[in-house]
């Protein structure tokens, strides 16, 4: 029964493929219009460049931020650093820029917050929004104002992240596409081999790309490293196939080897692909959802690549297939038997080795400073705000802006919270209504109507109309049936009312009381919406401390606890500090996360393909030690690393690389048996080599050119964190993996459900000696005695020890009997 079923599935595979290989040019048109579809569709997707909308909607600072879009208005604003500049000349500067239209107001003085040495540092506040057009308007009159001048600028007004990542990996891409093409051409066996490379990749790329519109919209991050890693890790896909293809060619004609590679490649590829799926899917398991929009990008990326494979290149190498045989060439990839004997003589030295360094990985992984804001990444390419971000900290100290959100309506307590706030030696500065003057008064001291008629200009008989219309609108009696003078009412309470009433035609001033009403209420519209919203207050503070650190951390506690005092639970603290503190928290059970169910999910993986529970274990330990060692650099360097370059690329090495660990294990475990242990080693890496060359050294580069031209700190972290871990990855298998296989062949046999390895992954064909039963396809030539039945069309020298049938029925009815010469 097993063998009818296993000889229906591969009935199936054939079928199959036959079909794809004769509807080729249905497909051609199928993939035409995807393309053309996935092109246009490309602008439709929504990039996200704020990664604070991708925390959890239950922390603090996702809390605090809906708040602030929903109550508040937040208007743009700039720091501006002039060096070599005079006090005077800097003042004048200063003034002119406020009489810029858009520009709301200037804040710039003789104190040392403003001008110290020969540096000035001017503080503007926007009209707008950091995106409205008279901010952008204001930005680009205030730059070419400073032109003349050695400035720093920092901030969001008129900072398109987007364009600056898209100009920068279009540049990675091109490199990245270069390196591709020539890794192709050294590792290929026919030159016509890499316009089908290109075109297969080009073609998933814009799949891929067209149809993340799915997701509404995707982070900044996902769309800047989402092709080159698609390209990175789909590749082995292409290149089984095609090596397959080369392989059947050789006894073939081109339509049959197709079908046959196709039939064959579906099922290798398939389950190559699971291990990669699997770190994907931990990756979307992620608390922070910025790992969902990258897993399930590069999931979706790694089966437009499969299905592209499947469905398209076929058609494409019966297309080229006459150019693919003109351009054959010889085997370009040298033999490293060297290093395989290298690795036999060492394997009592280098797995002690690895185990001290493992060991040292981890305490040092542990050791490393990992970062949660994209202001404190240590980079060595950092881009121009970043230059000026850190020489205004530098000069003029930290401005780091912390706002809390308490209930609306008690301006007493929140009078108290500013004082006792303010008090602390971090905090430079304090603003909320309770602090805010209006003509020489305080916007929620609270006033009588003779105090408010003078103050705003009105008659005192309207004043006391206004309270006692007040008292009735909030129920607060007293104001009618007492005295009026007595009543008090918060002076920007009462001037609301009074706007309030007057726009709804109840009264109407004239001459200079209208002018100053109108003028104060311009000043409110202006300043109110920044400070009150329909439920919640704001308080704003500015502090000298980082953005992150534990001096920060701890300010932020004291914060919420003054807070808390007054309003218990009912305190939200929202600002950079605390987004970097609520991605820490979110950090630890992520990276627990992900660490074992990524380990989990390749273990299980491993256990179904290789029916050992041995070998999962020396594979997962070879992957997870060059993690480890990996993620050690930074603590050696003394640099830190963005907590996210962590998460991905753990997840990626995992799923990824563990797929060189297969390739050297599958071919060990088959080439042990007929040419002994020591042999084999050599022969497997010899046989591996041309593989993992192909696949590492792109994976390699393009995180490598990621990480050094990027000027995304974030983006530039990944990249590194990836070329350095997929390169340790390479050199790990290609030497310690060996000699684990070695000397773990007694765990290997002892530990194994059956000696029988059915899963041949990445098998790139030679020469193989057979002593036994085989079942199966063969492509080649065969010579040697052979004992059974042949399902087929034979063509070969055949001698006979009985009468071959002519009788149709017999399965041997098609075999013709020669005899050699």
């Amino acid at each position: 029964m097993f063998m009818s079923e296993e000889r229906k599935s591969e009935d199936f595979m054939m079928r199959l493929a036959r079909f794809i290989v004769d509807k080729r040019k249905a497909f051609y048109l199928v993939f035409l219009a995807a393309v053309l579809f996935c092109a246009s569709s490309v602008g439709k997707v929504r990039v996200n460049d704020d990664i604070t909308a991708y925390l959890p909607a239950d922390t603090e600072t996702r809390r605090g931020l809906t708040l602030m879009e929903d109550e508040f208005t937040t208007l743009g604003a700039g720091q501006f650093m002039l060096t070599n500049i005079t006090f005077d000349e800097a003042q004048k500067l200063a003034d002119q820029i406020e009489t810029i239209d858009g520009v709301s107001s200037v804040e710039f003085d003789d104190t040392e917050k403003h001008y110290t040495g020969s540096s000035a540092m001017i503080a503007v506040t926007f009209d707008g929004e950091e995106d409205a057009p008279e901010s952008l308007r204001a930005m680009n009159s205030i730059k070419a104002a400073l032109a003349p001048y050695d400035t720093y600028i920092s901030s969001p007004v008129g900072l398109d992240t987007s364009a600056q990542l898209q100009s920068e990996m279009g540049i990675i891409l091109v490199v990245a596409a270069i390196v591709i093409v020539l890794v192709l051409l050294f590792t290929s066996k026919s030159y016509m081999e890499v316009p089908v490379y290109l075109i297969v990749f080009a073609v998933a790329a814009v799949l891929n790309m067209g149809t993340n519109y799915w997701f509404g919209e995707v982070s900044f991050i996902t769309n800047s490293v989402a092709i080159v890693l698609q390209l990175a890790l789909a590749i082995d896909y292409a290149i089984i196939f095609c090596h397959r293809y080369m392989e059947e060619r050789e006894t073939k004609p081109a339509r049959e080897a197709d079908i046959a590679a196709l039939s064959k490649a579906i099922v290798e590829i398939s389950s190559s692909s699971l291990t990669t799926i699997s770190g994907m899917i931990a990756l979307m398991l992620m608390k922070f959802r910025i790992g969902f929009d990258m897993g399930a990008v590069m999931s979706k990326g790694i089966i437009c690549s499969m299905l592209t494979v499947f469905l398209l290149m076929p058609g494409l190498l019966m297309l080229f297939s006459k150019g693919i045989e003109r351009t054959r060439h010889s085997n370009l990839v040298p033999k490293i038997s060297f290093i395989g004997k290298m690795d036999v003589k060492l394997r009592y030295i280098l797995p002690p080795i690895f185990l001290v360094l493992m060991v040292g990985g981890i305490y040092l992984s542990n050791q490393c400073e990992y970062c949660f804001s994209e202001n404190v990444i240590d980079t060595n390419n950092p881009p121009e705000q970043r230059i000026a971000f850190d020489r205004i900290s530098d000069t003029f100290g930290n401005q780091n802006l912390i706002a809390l959100l308490v209930p609306r309506g008690d301006y007493e307590k929140e009078g108290k919270i500013l004082t006792e706030i303010s008090s602390l030696p971090q905090i430079e500065r304090a603003q909320g209504l309770a602090n805010t003057e209006a003509e020489g008064h305080m916007l929620t001291d609270k006033l009588k109507p003779r105090q408010f008629a003078e103050l705003a200009g009105v008659d005192i008989e309207l004043a006391r109309l206004l309270y006692q219309a007040y008292g009735l609108d909030h129920e607060e009696y007293g104001a009618i049936f007492q005295n009026p003078d007595d009543y008090e009412i918060p002076l920007v309470d009462s001037f609301q009312f009074l706007c309030e009433q007057k726009d709804k035609g109840v009264f109407k001033l004239e001459g200079e009381q209208e002018d100053k009403v109108n003028d104060l209420q311009e000043e409110l519209d202006t300043g109110l919406p920044q400070l009150q919203g329909d439920n919640w207050s704001r308080l704003v503070f500015t502090a000298d401390v980082p953005e992150e650190s534990p001096e920060t951390f701890a300010l932020l506690e004291e914060m919420r606890s003054i807070a808390a005092q007054y309003y218990g639970d009912d305190v939200i603290l929202v600002g950079n500090s605390t987004n970097a503190q609520d991605l820490s928290s979110s950090f630890m059970d992520d990276n627990l996360k992900i660490s074992v169910l990524t380990a989990l999910f390749v273990m299980v993986i491993l256990l179904f393909t290789f029916k050992s529970a041995g070998l999962p274990i020396l594979l997962v330990l070879t992957i997870q030690g060059s993690i480890w060692i990996n993620f050690s650099f930074p603590a050696i360097m003394d640099t830190n690393l963005f907590f996210l370059s962590y998460l991905v690329v753990s997840s990626i090495q995992m799923g990824a690389t563990i797929d060189y660990a297969i390739v050297i294990t599958n071919r060990y475990m088959e080439l042990k048996e007929e040419l002994g242990h020591h042999e084999a080693v050599i022969e497997t890496l010899n046989q591996s080599f041309p593989t993992i060359l192909t696949s590492g050294s792109i994976m390699t580069v393009s995180g490598f050119l990621i990480g050094f031209i990027s000027t995304n700190p974030a983006i530039s972290s990944l990249g590194l964190a990836l070329g350095r871990g997929t390169l340790t990855s390479i050199v790990l298998v290609m030497t310690v993996l060996p000699q684990l296989l070695l000397l773990g062949d007694t765990l290997i046999e002892r530990t194994a459900i059956t000696l029988n390895i059915d899963r041949k992954q990445r098998f790139s064909g030679g020469i193989m000696h057979v002593d036994g039963h085989i079942r199966g396809h063969v492509s080649g030539f065969v010579d040697g005695e052979i004992r059974g039945l042949i399902r087929g069309d034979v063509n070969a020298m055949v001698e006979s020890k009985r009468p071959i049938p002519k009788d149709p029925a017999d399965p041997a009815f098609h075999l013709e009997e020669e005899k050699s010469e």
